[in-house]
């Protein structure tokens, strides 16, 4: 593992401009803290208390659950009747597929290029992916996007797909093969640390990832080949965000348009494949799905090689010949009613309730989270609109994303755009049930590449329009870090 030190007191700019930050975020505390009436300014005897509801963060589809198996559970306002359906789902989520054969099923037609055999693959007990920890551990449960640069011969392209994909290898690394083929290549991670210290000069650490693909199966890569490491996020609430009103997201747009925090985050414009037109994204690191149907559909495409009816074709280019011309599954290889019954499972996985909502420590990290700014993205809390899944709709909801892209900084920048999103946009990452991630995960790896491993570390590594809330938290004392952290951990 490659590893080197390079102190940092503060971020990397110069020392009047580090003193103007000190300076304006104790004055906001200050300031806010004589004069609470102020515009800008919320008080935090108030923001210091428990909301009626709020350890509902699903609603009435929450679920008492903190074990290992918090994230795998049926909303639970589900009838005994639809939980046998969440059930069948499940069934089909977790059990791998096969590779075809003459005589065809309902569960073959893997790759023959692929990631994984299961959608459990990646999403371990529907839990949070995590990256390799060094250079010799296989990519479980990350993947990695690939494209190039467009040009003006591309304007199709990017408008169905967002990216032109990489010629020879497609728009995603599949890193195993069925027998007689070969994978497309290795994954490497290797991290560089980067000492940083606190205002009151704690120190931390952060790792810095450098990616590199080696061992490709079908001849080097396009010379400008964009890389883009993702792993996979937990499947909890879903279906409720998928029931999130349009209005709504464009409402978060609008208030933070009209704010002071120099915070403007914006909706991803993306195809939807099956009404054949350009609509709102939501799902995915960059918000480029804009339902759980097509998003599912593009992973068993992607991750698994197999075809359904929103899209009939894998990741096979026409470089890869074995690939194309390599026995199906059926014609689609993923049939309707089996796309029907995830597509439930992944709507109805239901949000663990919070968990210590009430005590002093949380709700001190509580005041702590909205003053620095955090709840401007992290928008706390929707009303549900009419879903496609009576259960999910009409719930008052604490997921605390925004679910627009924001301009996250060059450090967190991957370079790679999709649809209108930018190569240092990325969308707002709910949060609910983040703090159970150890207990069904194994691990606090949190970031679309993993890199961060644990919560303060992710909160450190914001830039861009997050600037100011990460030098806020930097100005905190090793209480207030405290309660932060235990604020987020009660989600």
């Amino acid at each position: 593992m490659l590893k080197r030190h390079v102190w940092h007191t503060f971020p990397t700019v110069p020392l009047a401009t580090r003193q103007r930050w000190r300076e304006s975020t104790v004055s906001f505390f200050l300031i806010c803290a004589l004069f609470p009436a102020l515009s800008g300014c919320e008080r935090t005897e108030e923001l210091a208390t428990l909301e009626p509801g709020e350890k509902l963060s699903g609603g009435a589809t929450s679920v008492a659950k903190t074990d290992s198996n918090a994230f795998s559970m049926p909303s639970t306002n589900l009838s005994s009747l639809r939980r046998m359906d969440f059930f069948v789902g499940n069934g089909f989520f977790r059990n791998p597929w096969k590779v075809a054969s003459v005589q065809q099923n309902a569960r073959d037609g893997l790759g023959p290029l692929f990631n994984t055999d299961t959608c459990q693959g990646c999403h371990i007990k529907d839990g949070r992916g995590h990256p390799p920890t060094d250079a010799d551990e296989p990519a479980v449960s990350m993947l990695v996007r690939l494209s190039i640069n467009p040009t003006a011969a591309d304007t199709y392209q990017l408008e169905r797909g967002g990216v032109v994909p990489e010629p020879t290898y497609g728009g995603q690394l599949q890193d195993a093969a069925i027998a007689g083929h070969r994978p497309e290549g290795r994954v490497r991670v290797e991290y560089t640390e980067i000492p940083m210290v606190f205002s009151d000069r704690s120190p931390i650490s952060l790792r810095k990832p450098q990616m590199r693909i080696d061992s490709l199966g079908y001849g080097p890569m396009h010379p400008e080949t964009q890389l883009s490491a993702r792993i996979a996020p937990p499947m909890i609430g879903l279906g409720l965000l998928e029931a999130i009103s349009e209005d709504d997201l464009r409402a978060n747009a609008m208030q933070q348009a009209e704010s002071s925090r120099r915070i403007s985050g914006k909706v991803n414009m993306v195809w939807d494949d099956v009404q054949g037109k350009t609509v709102i994204g939501r799902f995915g690191w960059k918000a480029g799905q804009p339902n759980l149907n097509q998003q599912n559909s593009h992973a068993f495409a992607g991750d698994m090689g197999l075809t359904s009816r929103v899209l009939a074709r894998d990741d096979c280019t026409k470089h890869q010949t074995a690939c194309q011309q390599a026995m199906n599954g059926g014609t689609p290889e993923v049939r309707d009613s089996i796309v029907a019954s995830i597509l439930f499972y992944t709507r109805n996985l239901a949000v663990p309730m919070r968990r210590d909502v009430a005590t002093p420590q949380t709700l001190r990290g509580k005041a702590l989270f909205h003053q620095a700014g955090c709840a401007t993205c992290h928008v706390p809390s929707y009303v549900t609109a009419e879903a496609a899944e009576p259960e999910l709709s009409q719930q008052k909801i604490y997921p605390y994303t925004d679910l627009l892209l924001h301009d996250m900084g060059d450090e967190l920048g991957d370079g790679r755009g999709e649809y209108i999103a930018d190569g240092n946009e990325w969308r707002t990452p709910p949060l609910w049930g983040i703090g159970l991630t150890q207990q069904v995960s194994g691990h606090t790896f949190f970031l679309h590449d993993g890199r961060a491993r644990n919560l303060m570390e992710a909160i450190i590594w914001h830039g861009g329009e997050a600037r100011g809330s990460r030098n806020a938290v930097l100005q905190f004392d090793q209480a207030q870090r405290e309660a932060l952290i235990s604020f987020l951990n009660s989600l």
